[in-house]
C-alpha cells in the first residue's frame, strides 16, 4: 500500500508557528469529484505529531487529514515566553482551522486533546461538524485523580533529553513496539517540560465537564477498556451532560489506543465517521 502522506508544513495562526503533517490531501478517490472532508487530530500530552503517523497513515486513504503539533511539542512554537493553558491551546485550534479554510471537519483529540477539542468547540471553533473525543481525562475539581502520575511524563523526557535508546524507552511503554518506542525516543525531548506539567495539573484543575453541555455537534466519546481513565460512573455522567452523545469501546486497549489495539480504534469509530 502505498503511503498517503502529503507533507509537513507550518502555519502562523494564534500568534504561534503551528506545524503540522497532512495526509490523504482532499481530493478523493472515486469518481463523483467530492472532495475529502477534513480531519484534523489533536495529540495527547507527549506525543507529537509524527508519533500519530501509522494512524495518520490509516485515516488518510479516506479523509483530508491534518495531525498537530500542539505547542510546546514537536515543531511547534514552544519556550518560557509562551502560555500553555487549556484556553489558550483550544484557541490554537480554532485559529488552525481558520488558517487553513478548512471546512466541515471532524475535530479529533486523544488524551488531553480531546479536552482542548471540547474546550474549541465550547469557544465558539467554525466549521466544525463533528467531535470525537479518544479517552480523555475526566479528573477536574474534586473528582477522581488522573491514574498516571506526573513524574512518569518528566522523566522520561529528561532521558530523552539526555540522548535515550530504545532499552530505557521500553522501561515506561513495556508494550509498544520496537518501531513505536524509537520513535519516542527520538522525538520526546521536543516536549517542552512547563507545557506538560501545565497541562497535567489543569487535568485536575480545569472542570471539563461543564463544557458537555454546550456542545451542539454529533460527538464520540471513544473508551479504552483496559485504561482506567474513564470509569462507567464517567460514561453515565457525560452521558447525562450531554444526552445526544455515542459511546463506543476499544476493549482490549489501554489509554494509548491505536498502540495497544490498531485494528480495535478503528473498529470503535464503527460508522461515526461516515458523511
Amino acid at each position: 500500500m502505498s503511503s498517503t502522506y502529503l507533507h509537513g508544513a507550518n502555519v502562523q495562526a494564534n500568534g504561534i508557528r503551528q506545524h503540522y503533517l497532512r495526509y490523504g490531501g482532499a481530493s478523493s478517490p472515486t469518481s463523483d469529484g467530492a472532495p475529502r472532508q477534513a480531519l484534523v487530530l489533536v495529540p495527547g500530552i507527549t506525543s507529537p505529531a509524527i508519533t500519530w503517523g501509522f494512524v495518520a497513515e490509516q485515516l488518510g486513504q479516506h479523509f483530508d487529514t491534518y495531525v498537530l503539533d500542539v505547542r510546546g511539542r514537536g515543531l511547534s512554537s514552544t519556550g518560557p515566553e509562551l502560555n500553555y493553558d487549556t484556553d489558550t491551546c483550544a484557541d490554537d485550534i480554532i485559529e488552525f482551522i481558520k488558517a487553513l479554510g478548512l471546512k466541515d471537519v471532524i475535530l479529533a483529540g486523544h488524551s488531553m486533546g480531546a479536552r482542548f477539542a471540547i474546550r474549541a468547540v465550547t469557544r465558539g471553533a467554525k466549521d466544525v461538524s463533528k467531535l470525537v473525543l479518544i479517552d480523555p481525562p475526566v479528573s477536574g475539581p474534586g473528582r477522581r485523580e488522573y491514574p498516571s502520575k506526573l513524574p512518569w511524563y518528566v522523566d522520561s523526557i529528561r532521558d530523552c533529553s539526555l540522548g535515550a535508546d530504545i532499552e530505557t524507552m521500553r522501561g515506561y511503554c513495556a508494550t509498544w513496539s520496537d518501531e513505536q518506542l524509537m520513535l519516542r525516543a527520538e522525538w520526546l525531548h521536543t516536549c517542552f517540560p512547563p507545557a506538560i506539567v501545565q497541562a497535567f495539573e489543569e487535568f485536575h484543575s480545569v472542570d471539563i465537564h461543564q463544557d458537555l453541555p454546550a456542545i451542539a455537534i454529533p460527538t464520540l466519546l471513544m473508551c479504552a477498556g483496559k485504561g482506567g481513565v474513564i470509569q462507567e460512573e464517567d460514561k453515565q455522567e457525560i452521558q447525562r451532560l450531554l444526552p445526544s452523545i455515542r459511546i463506543t469501546h476499544a476493549p482490549n486497549a489501554g489509554h494509548m489506543i491505536p498502540w495497544d489495539d490498531f485494528d480495535g480504534f478503528f473498529e470503535a469509530f464503527e460508522d461515526f465517521l461516515t458523511r
